[in-house]
């Protein structure tokens, strides 16, 4: 079982994002990701967005730093990884105006839902 995290490369909204993907199970990325403080509801299907101040974190947790292909190349082997019509498919964690609801603040720092508490667990 292994955590994989690759560079963060992706601009989006003023951070460089990286992925975050198990290639044994979901059960653990989600174990994991919680150990860092990011919600369930940032799950992308198959991996978690996270920003470049959390990719260190992973690191530090136990998380192995690979490019981006390679963790695409595990994530396929692995039977996790969702098609693009799969991932079209997703729901979407917009609201009104383009804001993504409960957006990944600082390490740590997780913006509650609409209910007010960290749903670390959902």
């Amino acid at each position: 079982m292994t955590i994989l995290v690759d560079r963060a490369v992706w601009a989006w909204r003023g951070r460089r994002w990286a992925h975050l993907v198990s290639d044994a199970s979901y059960d653990e990325l989600h174990a994991f990701a919680g150990r860092l403080g990011i919600p369930r509801r940032a799950f992308q299907g198959d991996h978690y967005d996270v920003p470049a101040e959390y990719r260190d974190a992973a690191i530090e947790l136990g998380a192995e730093a690979v490019d981006s292909r390679e963790l695409v190349r595990r994530l396929r082997a692995s039977g996790l990884r969702l098609s693009p019509t799969e991932r079209r498919q997703l729901p979407r964690q917009v609201g009104a105006g383009g804001r993504v609801q409960g957006a990944v603040g600082g390490l740590g720092d997780v913006d509650p839902g609409p209910g007010g508490e960290a749903d670390h667990d959902r």
